[in-house]
């Protein structure tokens, strides 16, 4: 997993190194990633045409993508997205790949579910094959639940935090493939809805001691989740340098889910499903986008401007918003109802705050979230105040100096100055 490409980095010069040594050109690894991507919307669309059938016999409850599981779709779809782009460009790294796994497994889950319930529960016998995805539609649980861990766990240089990590790692994998294979061969996986034992696969003489291995292994990968999401703070205080900006951006994103799901949680208290299903779906994008985002490395240090630029603008929305508001209120109490000039006037006046308020938001938050943007903006403005003033080349010099190693931190600095010419036209150095 730790594999290098050519010339020590993965993929540089658009080719890789197989396992046999030969040179694999980066196009395959792209092809590839693609195709797999290609596999996920082909699995939605047959998903919402089963569904479809669903409606049809009677059964609109069943359907996959009307109920609450319509976020799966975003989980699949952009954790697929992101892992093709890692692995189109990042061949050699693995979280890539188990991003297109994720995609793969919530797909495949979402297809046989509704699969198995029409071909058994619907319309027995209409569907080919339908028994044999009922098992696997329900072992996918635990795949997902194991494929999220390994996200985490090698996010983001690719591999594990340290070597005592590889037995909790393999424990994972082991309860994963146990838990897989309790499903597949268990008897009756539809049950209630399908109590009948259906399985062709199943194995009806260790039925019970299947039912109680299925339960434990997904126990046991979801403590391995957790676990896997403990490990991001374990990296975090030990990382520096890159891994450290990685692991920002990480946790930039898992903040921003956080506040989706709040949103989310409001919603459905509020009984607002459009609004719940949206903000779920944004906080389960989130998280793939801000893991491509951190292994890609792009704009890897430009977090600190982006948060800010986030909380002012959101600020400003806020502000202006309810500013406009307490226009349309005060003046709807002056002027007859329905008056052109209430709107008219609000926006005219929210138009006219926008820039002064913008500066003033955008100034408190850098002071606080930008903190060094703030302290640059006051060294060079400070600077430029001397600057009309001073007369002196060798205090300016100095202090513009002085001024750049403030701003910029650069490990060496230093300034040319070209030659005036002498009175005779040759050069006279400073």
């Amino acid at each position: 997993m730790d594999g290098a490409g050519i010339g020590g980095r993965d993929g540089v010069g658009g080719v890789g190194m197989s396992s046999t040594g030969r040179r694999t050109p980066r196009w395959w690894a792209g092809g590839l990633a693609w195709g797999l991507w290609g596999l996920v919307v082909l699995g939605w669309a047959g998903t919402a045409l089963v569904d479809r059938l669903l409606r049809q016999a009677g059964m609109p409850a069943a359907a996959w993508l009307s109920g609450p599981a319509a976020p799966g779709v975003v989980a699949a779809v952009s954790a697929a997205t992101v892992g093709a782009v890692l692995g189109g460009r990042r061949p050699r790294h693995p979280v890539g790949w188990l991003l297109l796994a994720l995609g793969l497994a919530t797909t495949f889950q979402a297809f046989a579910t509704v699969y198995a319930r029409h071909g058994l529960v619907a319309r027995p016998g209409a569907l080919p094959a339908a028994s044999y995805l009922a098992g696997p539609s329900v072992g996918m649980f635990t795949l997902i639940l194991s494929l999220a861990g390994f996200i985490l766990l090698l996010t983001p240089t690719g591999s594990l935090p340290s070597p005592r990590w590889r037995w909790p790692a393999r424990t994972v994998a082991a309860a994963t493939a146990l838990g897989l294979l309790a499903a597949v061969t268990y008897p009756r996986p539809l049950e209630p809805e399908y109590p009948e034992p259906g399985n062709p696969l199943s194995v009806p003489a260790l039925e019970a001691l299947l039912g109680v291995a299925f339960p434990a292994s997904a126990l046991l990968v979801l403590v391995g989740l957790l676990a896997a999401a403990g490990s991001l703070v374990g990296r975090f205080r030990h990382a520096r340098g890159v891994e450290r900006q990685q692991l920002r951006w990480l946790a930039f994103g898992a903040a921003l889910a956080m506040v989706a799901l709040l949103v989310a949680a409001v919603a459905l208290e509020t009984s607002r499903g459009g609004l719940f299903q949206t903000a779920t779906g944004v906080a389960i994008a989130l998280l793939p986008l801000a893991t491509g985002a951190s292994i890609l490395r792009y704009r890897l240090y430009d977090l600190d401007r982006i948060i800010s630029r986030t909380v002012a603008y959101g600020l400003l929305t806020v502000l202006l918003g309810v500013g406009y508001a307490g226009v349309v209120l005060g003046l709807g109490r002056l002027l007859p109802r329905g008056s052109s000039l209430v709107v008219a006037a609000a926006t005219l006046a929210v138009a006219a705050l926008f820039q002064p308020a913008r500066r003033r938001v955008q100034e408190a938050v850098d002071r606080r979230f930008n903190r060094r943007r703030h302290d640059a903006a006051q060294t060079i403005a400070g600077f430029s105040a001397r600057l009309r003033d001073e007369l002196d080349l060798g205090t300016l010099t100095g202090e513009l100096l002085a001024v750049v190693d403030q701003t910029m931190e650069p490990t060496r600095t230093s300034l040319w100055l070209r030659p005036q010419p002498g009175p005779g036209g040759t050069a006279r150095p400073r």
